[in-house]
This record gives structure tokens, C-alpha cells and sequence, in this order.
């Protein structure tokens, strides 16, 4: 697809995103059918605990990090395990609240959520396990993003550079996809979006011999 580096408008916009939303509707289907049931598991139960608790402690960071399959022999998990949970949890209450706020714009309070989340050791580069956090403090309205998801947009002719503040113009962007998908968009949230936007974004399979 012809990649865009601004966000389209009129006929171009409509064209972009209509293309856009013929890839993601299969592509979350190919999701749900090929991705067991129960991995998300995980996810849904920190997702409730943060629901009750109102932040993450070190043991949901732990479990988050396995679920998004990420190396936890780093010197990162070493100073953010240091750290003690109250304190980690101090910054997380933060980031829970900013990214519920629904008086601002939901790529405003992902930026924010995210700008909170810096303060922890591991999460000054990358946006992987940061938006895991951000996604399970407010599921209906975050999203996660990843190196596929990154791909995905590549591949779709959606720009996002990694400068500064990615995450939030990440969130922008699904929103634009939502606001743009007419009737194809009913029932969707961003993060059905981004499962969409990994399935995608997978490694094509080998070929056969």
C-alpha cells in the first residue's frame, strides 16, 4: 500500500482506511481461530486485579512479561525487582488512573500513562511491556503494541516513528481506524484492533518442500 506520512484526508482517507479495514477483519479472525483461548488468561487476571487494586505490583509486571514472551534476564528486571513493591505500585496507581481518565482524548491519556511509566527501571525504551501495563489498567480503551504491530502498520502504509510519544500517536491511530470504519467498526475496541494489527504483523510461514 502507498505509505502515508500525515494523516489522509477526503477521498484518500476513505480509500486508506477502507483498505486498511479489508486486511484487519480477516486478520482478527485468523486471530481468534488460530490463538488458543486460554492465553490470554493471564492478561484477563491482572487485568482484574488492577481493577480492584488500582495499580500493578511487581508480581503482575512479572506475569505480563511472560505473557508478552519477554526476556526476563536483563539488568532492567534486576532494579525493578530491587525496588519495593509500594513504590512500584505508587508509579503504576498513576499511570492506572491517567489512562482511565475519559475527560481527555484516549491517545492524550496513553501518553501520559506512558510518560508515568518511565519512571520504572526497564521502561525508558520500548513500548512493548508499557503498553501490556497501560492495556491491562484500562482494557477497554488502551491497546498493546509490539514489533508485530509495528510491521503491521508498515506494511499497511500507517506511519509511526519511533520518536518520542509513540504510544500515544499509536492510540491515535486506532482511533482514527475506529472513527474512520463505518459499520465494520461496530463492536470493536482498539485492542481487537491490535490483535488484528499482530496477526498481521506474524512471520509469514515457511514455504513447503
Amino acid at each position: 500500500m502507498k505509505k502515508t506520512t500525515d494523516t489522509p484526508a477526503g477521498e484518500e482517507s476513505a480509500a486508506l482506511y477502507g483498505r486498511v479495514w479489508d486486511v484487519l477483519i480477516p486478520a482478527r479472525a485468523g486471530y481468534l481461530a488460530g490463538v488458543s483461548p486460554h492465553y490470554d488468561e493471564v492478561f484477563h487476571d491482572v487485568a482484574q486485579r488492577t481493577e480492584h487494586a488500582g495499580s500493578l505490583g511487581k508480581t503482575d509486571i512479572a506475569a505480563l512479561t511472560v505473557w508478552k514472551r519477554l526476556s526476563a534476564q536483563t539488568r532492567w528486571v534486576t532494579a525493578l525487582m530491587s525496588l519495593p513493591d509500594a513504590q512500584v505500585r505508587s508509579v503504576t496507581e498513576q499511570a492506572v488512573t491517567a489512562v482511565r481518565d475519559t475527560t481527555v482524548p484516549r491517545s492524550v491519556a496513553a501518553r501520559t500513562g506512558r510518560g508515568i511509566i518511565w519512571e520504572l527501571p526497564g521502561f525508558r525504551t520500548g513500548d512493548a511491556l508499557a503498553s501490556a501495563i497501560l492495556t491491562a489498567a484500562a482494557p477497554q480503551r488502551m491497546a498493546v503494541y509490539d514489533s508485530r504491530v509495528q510491521h503491521a502498520l508498515d506494511t499497511l502504509g500507517l506511519t509511526l516513528t519511533p520518536t518520542p510519544g509513540r504510544y500515544g500517536r499509536y492510540l491515535q491511530i486506532l482511533d482514527d481506524l475506529l472513527h474512520h470504519g463505518g459499520a465494520r467498526a461496530n463492536g470493536w475496541t482498539a485492542r481487537d484492533i491490535d490483535t488484528a494489527l499482530y496477526w498481521t504483523g506474524r512471520p509469514a510461514p515457511a514455504p513447503s518442500r
